[in-house]
């Protein structure tokens, strides 16, 4: 089992992509009536890796990008986030960087997203192999990074490498039927990823897929403690959470605020809960902290650039001294 006292000691290896979003402006403007747009670093490993430097941790990102001004316009976001880049590499050929087209709305939000010929999905075990693990403190992935070959491989063969380092494995679900072959692949990763991994977080929606049935969700988060990991976060929306741990479990609330959109919770939850947890707090206090920095999230514009501060997480948290429960 490793040691999460570790996290913080040295940057934050996060793997997956790293992306373009483009957002509807001004908000609230649905996409089909815009005539303008904003850009912004988009991909869930980059936005939890934005979480990450914005909340003061130091976090690094592997994956490959497009070899285009589209893919030169992510590193450079990368760079502007202070997000480490060493690890990551181009892609040539037809390979194209994931693009977002997102609208700032609450209902009806629509996200368009372009994952055809995906560089990050090329992403290969040599790439991995170019990683010096002893750097690191964590390795922190999303289940989108096992949707395809090679980047699938290649990915577990990392795991593998940073078991063997004594490094903690972090594993959001993230799962999004559209990038994958079929659900029964799917379905196998994920029970994989999750046999291997100390930290593991998804919504309802997600660990009923795990579980194979809706109803058997929650089931399945409690169980995976008794298979190896340490602590199963379970986020239920506006009914906040249940978190499993060795010691138990318990329940924690939302912070209410006037959302603009229903995107980057999820992101900035695991940035913030991580960083938290390096910063050494409690696993009750990172869950609030994770949830409060959703909260703030889906109240501004973007997902990268709307990742707080820790000035900005400690100025809300005075503000809203308790979480509800609905």
């Amino acid at each position: 089992m490793a040691d999460l006292s570790q996290l913080g000691a040295k940057p934050i290896l996060v793997i997956g992509r790293a992306g373009m979003d483009l957002y509807a402006d001004p908000p609230s403007t649905p996409i089909e009536q815009a005539t303008r747009f904003t850009a912004a670093l988009g991909g869930s490993s980059a936005n939890i890796a934005a979480a990450l430097t914005r909340a003061g941790q130091q976090a690094a990102l592997l994956t490959r990008v497009s070899d285009d001004a589209v893919g030169r316009f992510c590193l450079a976001q990368l760079d502007a986030y202070g997000i480490g880049r060493s690890y990551v590499t181009t892609a040539g050929g037809e390979a194209r960087n994931s693009l977002a087209v997102v609208e700032t709305r609450l209902e009806n939000c629509q996200s368009v997203i372009y994952r055809n010929h995906a560089a990050d999905f090329q992403m290969t075990i040599a790439d991995v192999e170019a990683v010096d693990f002893a750097r690191f403190s964590a390795v922190v992935t999303t289940g989108t990074v096992l949707a395809a070959d090679p980047s699938r491989s290649a990915c577990f063969h990392a795991f593998d490498l940073a078991r063997a380092a004594g490094l903690p494995l972090i594993f959001d679900i993230d799962y999004r039927p559209y990038s994958w072959a079929s659900a029964a692949d799917a379905s196998q990763a994920y029970a994989r990823a999750a046999a291997l991994c100390d930290v593991i977080v998804g919504n309802d929606v997600e660990f009923g897929f795990l579980a194979g049935r809706m109803e058997d969700g929650l089931e399945a988060a409690r169980s995976l403690i008794g298979t190896g990991a340490q602590n199963v976060v379970y986020k239920m929306g506006e009914k906040g959470a249940i978190t499993f741990t060795a010691q138990g479990a318990f329940q924690t609330g939302i912070y209410p605020t006037a959302a603009l959109k229903p995107t980057g919770a999820g992101d900035a939850f695991l940035g913030n809960f991580i960083a938290s947890l390096a910063r050494g707090a409690a696993v009750q206090q990172a869950v609030l902290h994770g949830s409060a920095a959703a909260a703030m999230v889906v109240a501004r514009v973007g997902c990268a650039p709307a990742m707080p501060t820790i000035a900005e997480l400690d100025a809300f948290l005075a503000q809203h001294p308790a979480p509800i429960s609905l």
